[in-house]
């Protein structure tokens, strides 16, 4: 394993995707768990289905991709709140009317421009080798300025993910906190999916977060393992990636999917196990 190792460490495009992978599982982490408190989780699938329509407008007018994803899907998550918060469409429907719009709009235009190019597809559905050194530094700076940020609204973020009212009762501009989390997702969404994919870059949302809950109660607690988790996932999908011959992104999946499904069996297996302790404590 440590010989594996050594020898993905010793490839530049390796070391390029282990280096934004963490960076954007990170974030990524951080932000699911009050999306996912929130039941706000969708948002991640919703957005990720936004970049692939910018991808294919960058694409057709020969722009760079991540700079003008990143503005469209921006004006997308504010679009998805003001509809959220000011209109009868919410929620879940909300996120259905633009995602699958963002989708429709940009298969249209793969369509009628270059077709399904190589690098669409590596956008859809990930790629390590696509990371060039140019994306790099750029995504580095982006998901240092979200955890930053995280960090700084900490107290803020905590406020309106447990309690939005008692939160706004207290002044806290609630609206502005709630923009603040879905802008900064939508920027994880954006650079990770290059690495990720499109279609699979909101499991690094949902699935730590989940996985996290499932150990741990406090709303600080969650957020520290699911930040950790999900660094070791997405580290130990990329070795399996390597060792296997197997897509990056998918293989990062299947390990989350997996930690989750061990840690949900050993917590039903835990209540069934205290449930007859007490059971027949009580009957003693």
């Amino acid at each position: 394993m440590i010989d594996i190792i050594r020898e993905m460490l010793s490839m530049p495009f390796i070391r390029r995707a282990l280096i934004l992978g963490i960076l954007v599982a990170l974030c990524a982490s951080l932000l699911g768990v009050s999306l996912v408190l929130k039941h706000y989780s969708m948002i991640g699938d919703g957005l990720s289905h936004v970049g692939f329509g910018t991808l294919a407008i960058a694409l057709a007018l020969n722009t760079a991709p991540l700079q003008t994803s990143i503005p469209l899907v921006l004006l997308a998550a504010f679009l998805l709140l003001r509809l959220n918060e000011n209109s009868k469409i919410k929620g879940d429907a909300a996120i259905a009317i633009i995602s699958s719009s963002s989708l429709a709009i940009g298969v249209i235009i793969v369509a009628k421009t270059k077709g399904m190019t190589a690098d669409l597809c590596n956008y859809m559905f990930g790629s390590i080798l696509a990371i060039k050194k140019d994306d790099l530094y750029f995504s580095i700076i982006i998901s240092v300025v979200v955890f930053i940020l995280y960090l700084f609204f900490y107290n803020k973020i905590y406020a309106v993910t447990f309690d939005e009212n008692f939160a706004k009762a207290t002044g806290t501009k609630t609206g502005l906190y709630n923009m603040l989390i879905a802008l900064l997702t939508a920027l994880i969404i954006v650079i990770g999916m290059r690495m990720m994919g499109a279609m699979l870059i909101s499991s690094l949302i949902i699935f730590p977060a989940l996985t996290s809950m499932h150990i741990y109660k406090s709303f600080k607690h969650v957020v520290i393992s699911s930040a950790i988790l999900s660094v070791i996932c997405f580290f130990i999908g990329i070795v399996i990636s390597y060792t296997w011959d197997t897509p990056a992104g998918a293989s990062i999946v299947v390990v989350n999917l997996a930690l989750f499904l061990l840690f949900y069996t050993w917590r039903l297996i835990r209540i069934k196990i205290l449930k007859r302790y007490f059971d027949e404590k009580i009957y003693y």
